[in-house]
This record gives structure tokens, sequence and C-alpha cells, in this order.
């Protein structure tokens, strides 16, 4: 690692969890961030800023003005733009040192499973129930941590899901898929602009330790916020047997 790379990390080298060897680890690293909106961009800063060598970022949509109350990797000069792109140009002024891939067109699920496949840690940062169930069924599929998270409104919460452990519970043990395709949309609902970045960087902070593995993940466990009476609460989460994912 070259000098300014060591002066740049130098925060993170100093803690012992961390240390050179932890950061090395980090710039070899493969994130795959799925959604470069609210939860997306701080996610995307955050493991940026951190040094993690490789970002993949999945986005078809476009930047639009509404946007902009919340999703802060995005600039007033970016409405029009593909969000992946925006957020491309976005870390390359924060820090050229990472690679970022920007997909811009929606990934059919061979192509996405390509994506997982490949990938060190993947970040559900999308709005939709179809999404969600088919990332956790990739990463049932190829045994590849996923961390998930949700917002809306005031609400927030977040999970992991780590696959390499037997007994992970899985996003479809928390919500069976029976069909209903209701959602839940910012655009229907509203969503308090810093609450996409509470959960956002903790999505990140689960990312980065899961790449580093240290410490204790959200795995078997689902966080729930309250931003609006600022409160935090965690239930415990077990795995179905019966999951029709990765239940026996």
């Amino acid at each position: 690692m070259q000098d300014d790379l060591l002066l740049r990390y130098s925060r993170h080298i100093m803690l012992p969890q961390i240390e050179y060897a932890g950061q090395e680890k980090l710039t070899q690293s493969h994130a795959l961030i799925i959604g470069a909106g609210g939860l997306g961009a701080p996610v995307a800063m955050y493991l940026a800023a951190a040094g993690v060598g490789t970002l993949t970022i999945c986005d078809f949509d476009q930047v639009d003005l509404t946007n902009l109350q919340r999703q802060i990797i995005h600039t007033t000069a970016a409405v029009g733009q593909n969000k992946a792109l925006s957020a491309q140009a976005t870390i390359a002024k924060l820090n050229p040192e990472v690679k970022v891939y920007a997909e811009t067109i929606r990934l059919n699920e061979d192509a996405l499973a390509g994506r997982v496949s490949v990938a060190d840690v993947v970040i559900d940062c999308s709005d939709n129930f179809a999404t969600r169930y088919l990332l956790n069924q990739l990463c049932f599929n190829h045994k590849t941590p996923l961390v998930s998270g949700a917002a809306i409104r005031f609400e927030g919460q977040l999970s992991v899901f780590d696959f390499r452990h037997e007994d992970s519970p899985c996003y479809h043990c928390l919500y069976p898929d029976v069909g209903d395709d209701q959602e839940l949309r910012c655009a229907d609902n509203g969503v308090f602009a810093p609450l996409v970045g509470m959960v956002g960087t903790a999505q990140a902070a689960e990312a980065l330790k899961i790449l580093l593995d240290i410490g204790h993940t959200m795995q078997g466990r689902l966080l729930l916020l309250d931003a609006l009476n600022a409160e935090w609460r965690t239930i415990r989460l077990k795995k179905d047997a019966s999951c029709a994912v990765c239940g026996h």
C-alpha cells in the first residue's frame, strides 16, 4: 500500500480490529450494491470512503428532483442522469482508488446471478419485494452474505443473512412470499430524509464487518428503527425449517 493510501486509511489502520492487514483485505474486496437511491447512496459512499476496492452499483433509474431530499450521492446537476452513473461519478471524486462498475439496465436473473457469484457481500438497497426475494434466493444459492435494509416514512429496519452459516435465516423466513405484491413506496408514503442515511450507514457498517470478519453482525437479528420517537429495537430471528428457500 502506497504512502498516500496509508495516510488516507490511517484511522482504520489504527484500530486493532482492522490494522494494515484488514485494510489491505478491504482494498481487495468486492461489494455488490443493488440500488443507488436513499439507502444505496450512503452505502456506496461509506464503502468507497472506507476503501473497499471494487463496487458494482446496479440501478436502471434516473435521478429525479424529488430524490435529492435524501439521496445524497446525487447532485442537482445529475437530475436526468442514470443513478448508477451519477453514483460512479461522485465516488470518483470521493476516492479515485476505488473501482466502480455501473450497471445501468435492469438485469435479468441470470445476469444478476453472475454479479452475485463474484461479490464478497451483497447489499440490498432496493425498494420492492420482487428484487428482495430474488436477491435472497441468489445469495442463498451462491452462499454470499446479504445485508438487507428498508426505510419508509419514519421507520427503518436492517438484518444480515449470512448463508456461509447453516443456522442463518433468510429474507424469506422473515417475510414469506405469499403472492401479495402490495408495496410501500416513498413516492406514495413519503420518507424522513435522515432515516435512509441512518439505515444505509448501518448497512455499510455490517458489510464492512463481514468483509473484515470482525465483531458480531446482525445475522439472526432484526434491527427496527423508529426515527420519530428515537427508538431502536432488536428482535431475534430464527431459521424457518419449512422455508421454501433455506428450509430442509
